[in-house]
Order: C-alpha cells, then sequence, then structure tokens
C-alpha cells in the first residue's frame, strides 16, 4: 500500500469475500424469519438528538459516559450517532404516532457506534439485528420473540449456544430486591471492586453480573429475586417458562442475570455459547450471541406514556463468525464468448437467464480460445458458449440434461 493512502479507523472493518457472504447470510435470515412472524420492517436516522440516549440508557452507563460518538452540529445541537437500537425505536414510536399500531411488532438491522476496545467480533462500528415488540404487556409477547430469537439460530446453523433466562420482576420486586442487595453489598463495601463500590447505590443490580473477582466471591451469597418475587411476577415468569417449554424452545436459569436501569422488568435473557462448544471456542464461553429483555418503563423515561414493551438485538458480526463457511457464490450459467463478433447474442442471452431467475455471468475478456476453459474452472453448474463456425453462428451447451431444455428453450 502506498505510504500517502489513507488507513481504515481504527475499529472499523472492511467485509469482503467469504465474510461478506456470511455477514449477508445472517441479514437474509433474519429478513426471511422476521417476515415468519410478522415483524414489520422499520428504518431509523444513524444519528438522533444526544439526550435520547442519555435519558434512555442512563447517565452513568458506560455507553453513555464513555462510549457514545457525540457531536455538535452546525445549528448547535448535541447529537450522537446510534450506540443501540431501542432508544432511537422509542422515540421514533412516540414521535410518529406508532401507538395506533400497538402491540407492534418491530425489526431493524444496521451500523451502530461505540467507542471501545476493539477486540474479536466487537468493532467500533459494528451491526445488529433488532427484533422489539412495543405495548404488549402479555408474557406471550416475551414467549414471542424468544421463539423468534431461538429459530433464527437454528435456521443459521449456530448450535451449542443455549438460552440463559431469569426475572427482574415488577416494580415492587425489583425495589425490594435492589433495597436488600444495596444492604447486604453495603456490608463488604470496602472489599469490593472500584467499579461496584461506585454502583452500590445507582446501580447495586450491575455487582451481581460483575466479572471482577473479588466481586464474584460475594455474588453467591447476594439475596436472590425469588425471595422478593410477588406473586403477580412470579405468575409473569411462570407463563414464560411454560410458553417456551411449549414452544420447545431449550432454557436454563441464570439467577445472575440482570439489567441495571429501573426501566427494565420481568424477563432479561442471554443466548449463550455451551462450555466446550464450537461457538465458545470461536467468541469464548462467556460471550453473549443475543440478548434482551423486557424494558416496560423506557417509554416514560423519554416522556411518553407509560408503555409495555419487550426486545432483543444480535451482533451481526458475531453470528457470521459462527455460521458456516459460506464461500463465494457460484453461477448458475457461465456465458462464453469464443467469437467476439457474438458479442450482442451473448449479451441479449444474459438477459434473458437473469430475468428466468438464474445467476449469469459474462466470460468474455482475455484470450478467446482459453474463455471456455475458465467457465469450466469456475465451477458454474451450466456454461452457454457462443461462436462462429464456418461462418455460421452457433452455441453450445454444458449442462446437466434436466437443465439443457430449458437453456434452449431460453436461447431461442
Amino acid at each position: 500500500m502506498p505510504q500517502n493512502t489513507p488507513k481504515a479507523i481504527r475499529g472499523t472493518q472492511d467485509i469482503f469475500g467469504p465474510e461478506a457472504e456470511a455477514f449477508a447470510f445472517v441479514v437474509e435470515t433474519f429478513e426471511r424469519v422476521r417476515r415468519l412472524y410478522r415483524f414489520r420492517r422499520a428504518e431509523m436516522p444513524v444519528f438522533e438528538k444526544t439526550e435520547v440516549f442519555s435519558r434512555a440508557i442512563g447517565e452513568t452507563t458506560d455507553v453513555v459516559s464513555k462510549e457514545m460518538y457525540s457531536f455538535e452540529d452546525r445549528g448547535g445541537d448535541s447529537l450522537t450517532l446510534r450506540p443501540e437500537f431501542t432508544a432511537g425505536i422509542a422515540r421514533a414510536f412516540l414521535t410518529n404516532g406508532w401507538q395506533q399500531h400497538a402491540p407492534l411488532k418491530l425489526a431493524t438491522h444496521g451500523p451502530l457506534f461505540r467507542y471501545e476496545r476493539p477486540q474479536k467480533g466487537r468493532y467500533r462500528q459494528f451491526h445488529q439485528i433488532d427484533a422489539e415488540i412495543i405495548g404488549a404487556a402479555e408474557p406471550q409477547a416475551d414467549v414471542e420473540l424468544l421463539a423468534m430469537a431461538d429459530q433464527l439460530l437454528k435456521e443459521l446453523g449456530i448450535e451449542g449456544v443455549t438460552l440463559h433466562l431469569n426475572t427482574l420482576g415488577d416494580a415492587d420486586s425489583r425495589e425490594n430486591w435492589r433495597a436488600a442487595l444495596i444492604e447486604y453489598f453495603g456490608g463488604v463495601k470496602g472489599d469490593l471492586s472500584e467499579d461496584s463500590q461506585d454502583r452500590l447505590e445507582k446501580n447495586p443490580l450491575r455487582i451481581l453480573d460483575s466479572k471482577d473477582r473479588r466481586d464474584q466471591q460475594f455474588v453467591a451469597d447476594a439475596p436472590k429475586i425469588d425471595d422478593f418475587l410477588t406473586d403477580e411476577a412470579l405468575g409473569f415468569f411462570d407463563s414464560v417458562t411454560s410458553g417456551l417449554d411449549a414452544a420447545g424452545v431449550n432454557w436454563k436459569r441464570a439467577e445472575s442475570l440482570v439489567r441495571g436501569l429501573d426501566y427494565y422488568r420481568h424477563t432479561a435473557f442471554e443466548f449463550i455459547p455451551d462450555e466446550g462448544s464450537a461457538a465458545a471456542d470461536t467468541l469464548g464461553a462467556q460471550s453473549t450471541v443475543l440478548g434482551g429483555g423486557r424494558y416496560d418503563g423506557l417509554m416514560e423515561s423519554l416522556g411518553g406514556p407509560a408503555t409495555p414493551a419487550v426486545g432483543w438485538a444480535a451482533g451481526i458480526e458475531r453470528l457470521a463468525m459462527l455460521v458456516e463457511d459460506r464461500g463465494e457464490p457460484l453461477a448458475d450459467v457461465i456465458v462464453v464468448v469464443e467469437d467476439d463478433a457474438r458479442m450482442s447474442d451473448a449479451i441479449s442471452a444474459l438477459g434473458k437467464l437473469r430475468g428466468s431467475g438464474m445467476s449469469a455471468d459474462l466470460f468474455a475478456a482475455g484470450s478467446t480460445r482459453k474463455r471456455f476453459d475458465k467457465a469450466v474452472k469456475s465451477g458454474a453448474r451450466s456454461i452457454v458458449a457462443f461462436d462462429v463456425r464456418d461462418g455460421e453462428p452457433t452455441h453450445r451447451i454444458k449442462a446437466d440434461e434436466s437443465d439443457t431444455p430449458r437453456l434452449e428453450a431460453l436461447l431461442r
């Protein structure tokens, strides 16, 4: 590369070849599955007013305080490249009158931006698929989303991944649990990590998923949410788990799986690679493949009415790392020009082939004697070669017997 050629920005990537095919396969599969589940497609701006994310995600979170790409535009407004989808979807739901469609099942995908340390499967510009159900308070919405996620992973051919599930209870359950956690961890505050000491009053639930060894020694004996669940919250969780059983979705209870922000309620979940699985070897055993939860209080943080909602997101790059090597797609038909006088006929044939739904490519460069051999080496299913013999236009077809009549008919 010439010395004066600009380099890609750290934490970004150029996707090409088999990696690009795997990326496209994830998106195509997601689009197909979301149609099966009748989720409506939505597109939101790639940037929003900064307050959309600071109010929705929380000022104290690492995302808002350390990771957002924010800037002041020429009009003096503070704008932020979206670090996640849910806040923008909530804003769109409130400002566009989408309440009339509730319960609304939405799906989207696209780029997101976070300033964090680049690592395997994590980039500063990354891509996610996202599914949300807004305006549905029933546990069946949670089951629907989780069944969709489970089917998506299966149709991507990703194995060795299990749904980890927990409940955060309703508002009363969560508040009582939070108070008990503050009391418990407050008794050992001096032995906690610096981050957990900071979180103690603001987000004590986040101490439960700390990876710091200083915190983990106390997590096992911390108060459990089950001791504080109201009858309503317990019934909700039972409905979710029984629904998953009925849908054939395997799951395991994960009592330490939490969401720190106050607007999260009830179901929290992550699909995580099983220890020793190929997915764990690729991403790491503790890596989340897909995650989400119920966020019944989010709309209120953006000034809207109380609106129940549940959703999930998954990184496309991470999913693409787990799908089988897609390779480069082979053409259904290669059209070869063995005599340049037949170029117009070959171009006409290309249009007919593509119009019939077959992928086709043209080999008309380089030595005319080598073009047919090059087409054979490409691995295409069929080859149509245009030539001139004894002054007369001719063509030949190399294809399976079942394909030859169709190709002959198209070339008439």
